[in-house]
């Protein structure tokens, strides 16, 4: 059996870091230009020649998004930019549209070259096609069951990549118009508006004026919204398919969710390869994928779903809130060193993740402010852009992750 690759998404260098330290053999970032997610915080040039050095010293391989569909004033600078791609030693850049492909395969010949999603690629025909014209990987069309995954993984002599676990487009694969119709934003250059998850009322054609809400919740009705996909209950479906890569979305998502994901799906597959025989999900991997924020969970089209499971309203959920990252350890005044990036309180437990898998639960004793200059002051509660140190005789392991509980109930929309 081939072992795939688990490749996790990075929207900056504190995510790729995580992304490695939680498991990840490969990591895809987007750069400043070409890519698919112009709001994310993307990666200067400067960045991907440290991420490219970072990812390489784990062992690890970096790939780089270029997967808008470009205007001929796109090219006017990508000639450059394909090179200082290639000089920064990265594995692999990610395209859609073939007139990217022909300047990568001109300007930088050895770039191995990943064919998007967007290309829509779902037959076997298809992805012979891509081969044939250079590109060592396809990423195959999010609309395509396990059977057809198979048919097309097993007959070609390319590298066959899925999504397993994010968020998904109502539009076929991804190639939307509707955030350029309606706000002139071009999804499709990096600039989606994101226009599936606004507010929208129904119309009857004879009856103009009126409008008609859906009573689903007090926001009213999110009628393009899909859920988001998880597959972590099917690793040896997925397995079987004779896959190369399992690809997790979300280069816009938190650290938190990049490493807790990242965690789960190295946890399953390094248990499949362990004991294929006796091989069961754990419990604990379906409990930590609702502790990140999301949208209600699918399978998708991976089961052979027509899409009658897939859209629901714009709520997302989650069981626990991010709190904080450990940055290091005083040793001289017995503090572990904490970014907080929300509301962190001694009041209340909390849970603490880290790289090795486990999940710790504990209650904050006390909690000093540190701020450069000043002299340490104890607190009860901190908020999002403070350091706190936290007593401990020992450090906490390295990008450990904090979080804790939040309400049963809690929800917002988009």
């Amino acid at each position: 059996m081939k072992k795939p690759e688990l490749l996790s998404p990075a929207g900056d260098m504190e995510r790729l870091e995580y992304a490695i330290a939680y498991g990840a053999d490969a990591v895809y970032v987007g750069g400043q230009d070409y890519s698919l997610r112009a709001k994310a915080s993307n990666f200067s040039l400067t960045d991907i020649r440290k991420a490219s050095k970072v990812v390489h010293s784990a062992g690890k391989k970096l790939y780089v998004t270029m997967n808008i569909f470009a205007r001929d004033t796109d090219f006017h600078r990508m000639e450059n930019y394909i090179e200082s791609l290639a000089d920064a030693g990265v594995d692999a850049v990610i395209v859609a549209d073939p007139g990217i492909l022909s300047m990568v395969k001109k300007v930088a010949p050895e770039l191995k070259i990943h064919i998007s999603t967007q290309a829509n690629v779902t037959n076997t025909a298809a992805a012979n096609f891509w081969a044939s014209q250079g590109a060592s990987r396809v990423v195959l069309a999010r609309e395509l069951s396990a059977p057809e995954i198979t048919q097309i993984a097993k007959n070609v002599d390319i590298e066959t990549e899925v999504f397993v676990h994010g968020a998904m487009c109502i539009s076929y694969s991804g190639r939307c118009l509707m955030s350029k119709f309606l706000a002139n934003r071009d999804a499709n250059r990096g600039d989606c508006a994101h226009s599936c998850r606004w507010k929208y009322y129904l119309v009857e054609e004879k009856r103009p004026g009126l409008y008609h809400e859906i009573q689903e919740d007090g926001r009213g009705t999110y009628f393009f919204n899909s859920k988001d996909l998880a597959l972590i209950g099917h690793i040896p479906e997925l397995i079987g398919c004779g896959l190369d890569s399992f690809k997790i979305e979300g280069r816009m998502k938190s650290t938190h969710y990049v490493a807790a994901i990242t965690k789960i799906y190295r946890q399953a597959i390094d248990s499949y390869f362990a004991n294929p025989e006796n091989y069961k999900p754990e419990p604990e991997w379906f409990e930590e994928i609702q502790k990140v924020s999301h949208r209600k969970y699918s399978t998708g089209f991976f089961l052979g779903n027509k899409g009658e499971e897939i859209l629901d309203c714009a709520r997302y959920e989650k069981t626990h809130d991010f709190v904080g990252l450990v940055d290091g350890y005083d040793e001289k005044r017995g503090l572990v060193v904490v970014s907080v990036r929300n509301r962190l309180s001694i009041s209340e437990p909390v849970e603490i993740l880290s790289p090795d898998g486990l999940v710790k639960e504990y209650c904050i004793p006390e909690m000093v402010l540190l701020k450069d200059g000043e002299e340490d002051v104890l607190v009860d509660v901190s908020h999002a852009g403070f350091k706190v140190g936290i007593p401990s005789d020992k450090p906490w392991p390295k990008f450990a992750i904090i979080r804790r509980r939040v309400s049963k109930d809690f929800n917002f929309a988009s």
